[in-house]
């Protein structure tokens, strides 16, 4: 019998101090009693303690016919899959922490665990050997904070994986957004467009940089900022637009390209969730003034926190410098030349991507064949919509999200929460801005797109998962949807 097995387990007679022990020892408040055959016979809970002890029933010694002793033990067969453990758990024993699995003798071969049973993120950071080989090269170095090696080393690696451009590293994707903004000199009374359908840091970051954001509608083919609907909301006003590759989804890159030409207008073009995108066959992240990557611990790539800003320009970048590190002059230790922020990304951060980055490629293969398997199957399923695909992109892959055609927002919103409590993470799409208190100023007409999107969309597990996985996720979903749609 394994350690852990013995740690829930008694044979009788058995003193109440022994009892007690094995209970605080392994801190699931249950022992299971076996006879000499080692056949699971019954059990005794700390709560069964506490009843005896209520009704003076309890005895220093507990024997085979002892009131303390539950004869009709809750148990499972060792053969049980995933699914009829977690049935068990959330429905038959909502309070039970453990239950043991037995073979056809009734032995206890392993035990189940309510918080050990497996679940499914809704991603997971692919974390090895390399990358914590360079944490510790960074902590034994004793360049731990803002300053060290790998932060140049990173920045480096991540301009020569886009094939171009001036990389600043910084401490998120959000802080990147407004050193970019504010490096290209934008700032107060300056009116930058933004899609009203995206993660609130695009949005934040326009307003911490003292800038006024205006928001545009999403167009229905490509779930990103519309072209038409940013020409209607130029102003005298509008310095920027900020598009945002949303799900890993590019926007049309060369139609904002000539509209930002036509109107001389900047563009900071938000990437936190595409890279690895393609548009036409070349990696976004190049096409703008500047280009802000996050990297955290739910992208493709991660440093933990942190984010890259890349800028075309290099005075640009040099600016960006300046702001990310408290408006200090490189040359001039505490001469401040501007005010500035601490947007600095850590060398310990750093080291990690640099891990992170040599293994780019396979990362993107690994979500491919996850985004393919999912595919195969929801492409066949009418009340279902997969993410925006076209011949003159390549989706990311970020988070694999569906759209659910005839599902209102309340079903939506109940289908998540059935598959969190079933061990699956999953999670709505971003909401629509224009509804939101702190941004409703910011809105000025229609955003029905946005808003029918926003409120159908549900993102499932992308990171990290086998075929089995995959199957099982798909047979839940299916079950759950079938139930509310």
């Amino acid at each position: 019998m394994n350690k852990n097995l013995e740690k829930f387990i008694i044979k009788l007679p058995v003193s109440l101090n022994q009892v007690l022990k094995k209970i605080n020892y392994n801190a699931k408040g249950v022992v299971f009693v076996i006879n000499r055959k080692n056949k699971l016979v019954g059990s005794i809970s700390d709560g069964d303690i506490r009843r005896a002890i209520l009704n003076n029933k309890l005895n220093k010694i507990i024997k085979k016919k002892s009131s303390i002793i539950n004869l009709k033990p809750i148990y499972l067969a060792s053969d049980s899959n995933i699914e009829v453990i977690f049935e068990a758990f959330n429905k038959k024993f909502k309070n039970v922490k453990c239950i043991p699995l037995v073979n056809n003798s009734k032995e206890i071969v392993e035990l189940s665990f309510f918080d050990k049973i497996k679940r499914y993120p809704i991603a997971e950071p692919q974390i090895g050997v390399s990358e914590i080989s360079n944490v510790l090269s960074a902590l034994k170095s004793s360049w731990i904070s803002s300053r060290g090696p790998f932060i140049s080393q990173f920045e480096k690696s991540f301009s020569k994986y886009l094939g171009g451009g001036y990389a600043v590293a910084v401490s998120s994707g959000t802080t990147a957004l407004q050193a970019g903004i504010n490096a290209l000199g934008l700032g107060k009374g300056d009116e930058i467009l933004v899609p009203n359908f995206t993660f609130a840091a695009s949005i934040n970051s326009i307003i911490n940089a003292g800038c006024i954001p205006k928001l545009v509608d999403i167009e229905r083919e490509t779930w990103t900022i519309d072209v038409r609907q940013i020409e209607k909301k130029i102003t005298k006003k509008t310095k920027a637009i900020m598009p945002v590759h949303i799900y890993g989804q590019p926007c049309r890159i060369d139609e904002i390209k000539k509209l930002s030409k036509k109107y001389n207008l900047l563009v900071i073009e938000d990437c936190a969730e595409s890279v690895g995108a393609k548009y036409k066959g070349r990696l976004v992240g190049l096409d703008y003034d500047c280009s802000c990557f996050s990297f955290f611990a739910n992208k493709t790539i991660t440093t933990g926190e942190g984010g890259m800003a890349v800028f075309k320009d290099r005075k640009h970048e040099e600016q960006a410098r300046l702001i990310v590190n408290h408006g200090m002059n490189p040359k001039k230790k505490y001469y401040h030349e501007i005010v500035g922020n601490n947007f600095r990304m850590t060398n310990i951060q750093a080291s990690i991507g640099v891990a992170q980055i040599k293994k780019i490629k396979k990362l993107l293969l690994e979500r491919k064949k996850i985004v393919t398997q999912y595919n195969n199957y929801f492409k066949n399923i009418k009340d279902v919509e997969l993410l925006p695909s076209n011949n003159w992109s390549k989706n990311s892959l970020w988070l694999y999200t569906l759209l659910l055609k005839n599902a209102s927002q309340q079903k939506r919103d109940l289908l998540v929460n059935n598959l969190i409590n079933l061990g699956i993470d999953c999670r709505p799409g971003f909401g629509p801005l224009n509804k939101m208190k702190p941004y409703k100023k910011y809105a000025n007409g229609n955003y029905k797109v946005s808003n029918l999107i926003s409120s159908q969309t549900i993102s499932l597990p992308s990171f990290n998962l086998s075929k089995l996985d995959i199957n099982y996720i798909i047979k839940i979903f299916k079950q759950e949807f079938e139930k509310i749609i």
